[in-house]
């Protein structure tokens, strides 16, 4: 039996329904959809991740700001009465008591983030450049100073805390006792000087990160760089100077940035050190807004606060963000 078919024109080729020709073009379409559609399929579990861990809790916090949640609404509340810009308004106004609290935690906060990046990404980068060279034991020195990352958070800043303990702590007994550089043991964890013992241990478990950033960043520069500088007569401060933080501004770019932004909203190492009253020296705006929420049970302030304060660094980070990438451009041109 023969099946006819409609006449084509010349140079034209027919294919029939049941050629493989015919089936070819579905199955390119399938496929590319499956191609396309396939990474979409695996980003959904971060997503959904994203969704339910930080955007979910975050438009539920900024409806909280504005409302008079404290503790008599803690059952429901979403029957807490709707008070508009009232508690943005108490945080921001700096002659009453909260905002003027508000405003010397933030300066706290600014200060300490200064001093806590600023040595981290200092001590992290002579690190590197340190380790550059190759001689004996540098792979030991290397995990060596990786060992206060890897350790947990909350190990090692409990260790800090009995570090400073005022009558029988390592730090008090080694300047007191042996060094003598102190007339009497200090106090370290209330004080003014509680201060300085939170910015000692967020430099000590800050800086390795630097470390580690920069010393990968050090493997991208052409070791042929800095023996031509060497045979035209550079030492080392000018190679640094010339060849090696030139190199390395897109990766400290970055580096300070995830340090002030980590160093900002520090919670867990304040919180370990010193309790959930942190004495006035060391009050960063994390514990601050923690003690606004839950220890004055004043919800809607303490959201207030938050929404602030992610304001703040959002604004921060693309002020950042435009001058770094304005820095890069000029000097690609």
């Amino acid at each position: 039996m023969t099946t006819t078919t409609a006449s084509a024109r010349p140079g034209e080729r027919t294919v029939g329904k049941n050629s493989p020709g015919a089936a070819r073009g579905p199955r390119r379409r399938t496929g590319r959809i499956r191609r396309i559609g396939l990474p979409y399929l695996l980003l959904l579990p971060a997503l959904a991740l994203e969704l339910l861990v930080h955007l979910v809790p975050m438009v539920i916090g900024i409806v909280m700001s504005f409302k008079e949640l404290t503790q008599f609404y803690i059952r429901d509340w979403s029957l807490a009465p709707w008070t508009g810009v009232d508690n943005y308004r108490m945080s921001v106004d700096f002659d009453a008591p909260v905002g003027q609290a508000l405003l010397d935690s933030f300066l706290i906060t600014c200060a300490f983030t200064i001093l806590s990046v600023g040595l981290c990404w200092f001590l992290g980068t002579a690190a590197a450049v340190c380790m550059q060279d190759t001689f004996r034991g540098r792979g030991l020195l290397r995990a060596l100073f990786l060992v206060p990352y890897a350790l947990p958070v909350y190990a090692a800043v409990i260790t800090w805390a009995f570090m400073f303990q005022h009558d029988n702590g390592l730090v008090n007994h080694v300047l007191h006792d042996q060094l003598g550089l102190t007339d009497k043991p200090s106090f370290w964890l209330i004080g003014d000087n509680s201060f300085i013992a939170l910015l000692v241990v967020s430099v000590w478990k800050g800086w390795p990160f630097a470390f580690l950033i920069v010393m990968a960043g050090l493997q991208n520069i052409p070791r042929d760089l800095y023996e031509a500088a060497a045979l035209d007569g550079a030492g080392v401060w000018q190679q640094i100077r010339r060849i090696t933080l030139p190199s390395l501004r897109p990766v400290n770019q970055v580096l300070v940035l995830v340090l002030f932004l980590w160093t900002f909203n520090d919670f867990n190492t304040p919180y370990v050190l010193f309790g959930k009253a942190a004495p006035a020296a060391a009050d960063l705006i994390s514990i601050h807004i923690y003690q606004s929420s839950f220890v004055t049970w004043n919800f809607g302030a303490g959201s207030a606060m938050s929404v602030l304060l992610l304001l703040f660094l959002l604004v921060v980070t693309g002020v950042y963000l435009l001058l770094t990438s304005r820095g890069r451009r000029s000097t690609h041109v």
